[in-house]
């Protein structure tokens, strides 16, 4: 269970969340939405000295290593098979050997993932997972996500900035504006219309614009049928 109750995170005179309260009773996936400067990465991160969250396969374990140990990798047989095994649930276990840095973005990301459950967390913190990613690689990163909630009844709290992969992938969303929690509802309740409120946005509000909807665009259109 976890409980926020009037979190408020200001700098200087700028209040980036602003009396935030909500109730998550059991584990789901929870979606954050909000435009840029919206608060969710300033609310994301404050939630960590609340809970039993450790956000940072093998330096996941860094937390219970010691100074030495670390400095020469000496990590135990357990956790070298373990993070394999990890690796290896992402799909990228092949690339085990290689450096981060000659990996894609969203191999990256699953490799992010995996430091976070080889600390065994019962919430995971996902800040923009998919930010700059291709629609394919989006999409695998946010079923390795739902995957991890629906396998292992892990929390998952990820900020967003699509509204329809907050619908797809979410069990419930917050909305934020300025700092506060404008909406809190099911993916159902999130319509083009509360959205525009969200975002603060007129009629000329394109949630296509956002979309990370994987299209085939060799397909024929698709024409609404004729009434009989």
């Amino acid at each position: 269970m976890l409980v926020v109750e009037n979190l408020t995170k200001r700098f200087g005179g700028n209040v980036a969340v602003d009396n935030a309260s909500f109730t998550v009773d059991r584990p789901i996936m929870l979606g954050i939405i909000g435009r840029s400067g919206a608060g969710k990465s300033t609310f994301l991160f404050n939630l960590v000295p609340r809970m039993d969250v450790v956000s940072n396969v093998l330096h996941g374990t860094l937390n219970r290593r010691s100074t030495l140990a670390t400095m020469f990798n000496l990590f135990p047989r357990e956790d070298i098979h373990r993070a394999i095994d990890i690796l290896d649930r992402l799909g990228i276990v092949q690339h085990a050997a290689k450096r981060a840095e000659a990996l894609s973005g969203g191999q990256q990301q699953r490799v992010a993932i995996a430091r976070a459950l080889m600390q065994d967390p019962k919430v995971i913190l996902a800040d923009e997972p998919i930010a700059s990613l291709d629609p394919m690689n989006a999409q695998i990163v946010m079923d390795a996500l739902r995957r991890i909630h629906d396998e292992d009844g892990r929390m998952v709290i990820a900020n967003l900035h699509t509204l329809d992969t907050a619908r797809r992938y979410c069990d419930r969303v917050i909305g934020m504006r300025d700092g506060r929690i404008v909406f809190d509802g099911t993916p159902e309740q999130l319509t083009t219309g509360v959205a525009r409120d969200i975002y603060g946005a007129d009629e000329t509000f394109s949630e296509e614009a956002t979309s990370t909807e994987i299209r085939d665009h060799r397909a024929a259109p698709v024409r609404a049928a004729t009434p009989a």
